[in-house]
């Protein structure tokens, strides 16, 4: 019973150190993207498709 506390010990102080290298890389500009910005000027813009407008029907017109 008592490996089970200790495994348990072990895990929750791996994933703190986990969670702190990962704030870490976070706060140091690790994970920020320099390299999209300066290149999707490049790339051609998708093109927009125009929606038709509905037929209105006249029969209903009428009445």
């Amino acid at each position: 019973m008592s490996v089970i506390y200790i495994l348990l010990a072990v895990s929750v102080t791996v994933a703190i150190v986990f969670f702190i290298a990962f704030i870490v890389a976070v706060k140091r500009g690790q994970y920020d993207d320099s390299y999209t910005p300066s290149v999707r000027m490049l790339f051609e813009d998708e093109l927009v498709k125009v929606k038709k407008p509905k037929k209105i029907n006249t029969n209903q017109l009428k009445d």
